[in-house]
């Protein structure tokens, strides 16, 4: 049975408001996948930037933007208390600054490509967080029982996988500069929808209005952070490394945009199925079982050689349909996580600030860390060291294999420490 979120909104969340919520999700997603998968091969293999001096600056840009996370949450919440305008306006900025940043990051000068990398990075990748977070608590806000927030989270998803796959064949088709055109368009568009929802926030007696205490103080949050962070770090390395594989180690560069079509598409089935699986085994085994599906999945990846692109397109498919739990499922748990501890429509921005830190923790532990040890190992780019080409494969596929096990056995242990976790949709 499930069990209610005291002092939760009731709202109608219709499909008409899920579309309208999942507008801005679609651009905040398309401009997400080139950040983390293109742009490292991008400066790799086209301009030339070594792996070491490519994963460094990802590494240090990546860390900063996750430092300030904290604090934007705390200024989505100054906002939301001034008023849900006031929260439309800030989220109009951070768009702009972002649609420009994005644009200036693919067309670097021919001399200081580093400092260029760095300056625009860290610019794009902040207006990203500060926008993301705000659009995410707004739906955190409305809070509800497991049915009205997998909802929100499976709409929020959803609109995050049509981001996807049209940034997984843009550039390819029409090239950075119309990928950058298509962006700012889709973030007006977002803006339209968000506008058109119903008001989360309202200015509040200043005795409500004040901040409670530190999310790291309540349990429950931490963890669900642990078992976030194991599995977002088991997610980001092969998001890191796919265009490497698809290029070095499969040696069909060509093929990257249809498998991740291919990939994003299964997700896109995928994600209503894990709605469903949640309504019926409750929220947090249903995520269980999405993690176990994407290992079982993955775990032939390794021992993938040259030409072997219809295996893979195979892995492809099968961990698509399963990367849906991982898309839906944990934010439900947050918004029951921040009402149940009694900060629903207050500081929703506080935990989604750490919430948000430890994601770009997960991908700049991979970028600077993987790229890095890659080279180590002897892999270069473009390169046929059979040594890097082999730890290529194992860093690919079997480390987060690995990851995946222990977050599973993470949410096992947290489960059984929180029964509500098991409610069902």
């Amino acid at each position: 049975m499930s069990t209610p979120v005291l002092g939760a909104p009731s709202i109608a969340f219709g499909w008409q408001r899920g579309l309208a919520y999942a507008s801005l999700s679609v651009p905040l997603a398309f401009v997400s996948l080139p950040l983390y998968v293109n742009l490292p091969f991008h400066y790799a293999s086209v301009l030339g930037l070594p792996l070491s001096v490519l994963g460094a600056v990802m590494l240090a840009v990546r860390l900063f933007d996750a430092v300030v996370d904290p604090a934007l949450g705390r200024v989505a919440d100054a906002l939301f208390r001034r008023g849900a305008n006031t929260a439309r306006w800030a989220a109009a900025l951070g768009s702009a600054v972002l649609a420009v940043a994005f644009a200036a990051l693919w067309r670097p000068p021919s001399s200081g490509v580093t400092a260029w990398l760095a300056a625009a990075l860290l610019l794009c990748t902040v207006a990203y967080s500060g926008v993301s977070i705000l659009h995410q608590s707004w739906g955190t806000r409305w809070g509800g029982g497991p049915a009205l927030r997998t909802r929100v989270t499976g709409w929020r998803e959803a609109g995050t996988l049509v981001g996807v796959l049209l940034a997984s064949a843009l550039p390819a088709l029409a090239g950075w500069t119309a990928t950058s055109l298509a962006l700012a368009a889709l973030l007006a568009a977002g803006l339209v929808g968000l506008s058109r929802l119903p008001a989360t926030a309202s200015p509040r007696p200043e005795s409500h209005a004040r901040s409670g205490p530190s999310p790291w103080r309540q349990a429950t949050f931490r963890q669900l952070l642990a078992v976030f962070m194991l599995n977002g770090i088991a997610s980001a390395i092969p998001a890191t490394l796919l265009p490497f594989f698809i290029a070095d180690r499969l040696q069909l560069p060509h093929w990257q945009a249809p498998l991740l079509l291919g990939y994003f598409g299964a997700a896109v089935l995928g994600l209503p199925l894990w709605v469903r699986a949640a309504a019926r085994w409750g929220v947090s085994p249903a995520w269980r079982l999405g993690m176990m599906a994407s290992v079982l999945a993955f775990a032939a990846t390794p021992w993938l050689s040259a030409g072997d692109g219809a295996a893979f397109a195979l892995v492809c498919l099968c961990s698509g349909l399963a990367l849906g739990a991982d898309l839906a499922l944990p934010g439900a748990l947050l918004t029951g996580v921040i009402h149940h501890g009694g900060a629903g429509g207050r500081d929703e921005g506080a935990y989604l600030g750490w919430w948000a830190c430890a994601a770009k923790l997960n991908l700049a532990l991979a970028a600077g860390l993987a790229l890095p040890l890659l080279a180590l190992a002897g892999y270069q780019s473009g390169g046929g060291n059979p040594a890097g080409l082999q730890a290529l494969g194992w860093t690919y596929g079997g480390m987060p294999c690995l990851l995946k096990l222990l977050a599973a056995a993470a949410l096992l242990r947290a489960e059984r420490l929180n029964p509500n976790w098991k409610d069902r949709a």
